[in-house]
């Protein structure tokens, strides 16, 4: 009996034993799975965060190229508009008002336009006083002229018969009056006129046409540094230039003014129409 009880607790302390160890084992499993499933739940969330952490970076930096593209757009300078764009193409302001930038172009436009205007009116005023004088260009005998310089004539005009040319050693007709004077002498205008010609001749030099009006002109000859040119309007008095040095055709006469009048072409006598 004795035995018997001996053995039954040893087989109760076995199952005992095995029942424990299943415990142990199960609790292990448990514990196994417990923690896989934690660590499962920590992935998962993990993964949650970054995929939200990715999407707010995307995110970002779409605003940001955005951000920058705007900025690259505004810092293009537009186009300046034409100087003849009309006021109605200027920037306005949101109440319809021009901006200063608006305000300056049409300014600007306005100040072009009057400056084109005063020009042109500049240009019409200088053709009327041209036509003007022309149209007074008026030279009558009984008027008479002025002496074109003082001086002594030393070869008078003779188209009837030949003087005597000292350099030339030959008598010829002379179309002019030739007046002895220094170089440097001042040479006026005899009357109101127009320069028509200034040319250079082999035998009077430096050559000064001036037309009087009514067909009548002016020429004087041997000059140097002229004061008026081709196109010019003169009032009588005014110093035309000066007496130059003698060409080669009057080196024994001396330096000299060369003086010839004509009407409708042909030389006259300009001493009977001088004052």
């Amino acid at each position: 009996m004795t035995m018997k009880k001996q053995g039954f607790a040893a087989f109760l302390r076995r199952k005992q034993y095995v029942i424990a160890g299943a415990i142990v084992a199960v609790a292990a499993v448990g514990t196994t799975m417990y923690y896989s499933s934690e660590q499962e739940k920590e992935r998962q969330q993990m993964e949650a965060e970054l995929a939200q952490e990715l999407a707010e970076t995307e995110q970002q930096v779409a605003v940001e190229e955005e951000t920058e593209q705007a900025q690259a757009a505004s810092s293009v300078i537009p186009p300046t508009a034409p100087a003849e764009e009309s006021a109605d193409t200027a920037q306005l302001t949101e109440n319809g008002a021009l901006t200063p930038d608006g305000e300056a172009q049409v300014a600007a436009n306005e100040q072009m336009t009057a400056d084109a205007d005063a020009e042109e009116e500049k240009k019409e005023d200088e053709a009327a006083q041209t036509a003007a004088a022309k149209d007074t260009l008026h030279f009558s005998p009984e008027d008479g002229m002025l002496w074109p310089m003082e001086g002594d004539v030393i070869l008078n005009y003779s188209m009837d018969s030949t003087v005597y040319f000292a350099t030339l050693e030959q008598y010829k007709y002379n179309p002019a009056v030739i007046i002895e004077g220094e170089v440097n002498d001042k040479v006026y205008a005899v009357a109101k006129g127009k320069v028509t010609d200034i040319s250079n001749n082999e035998e009077t030099g430096c050559t000064m046409t001036v037309d009087l009006g009514d067909g009548y002109e002016a020429v004087y000859g041997q000059l140097k540094e002229p004061n008026f040119a081709k196109g010019d309007y003169v009032e009588s008095g005014h110093v035309l230039g000066f007496v130059a040095e003698p060409t080669k055709y009057y080196s024994v006469e001396g330096s000299n003014l060369y003086f010839e009048l004509r009407k409708d072409g042909v030389p006259v006598d300009p001493v009977e129409f001088f004052e």
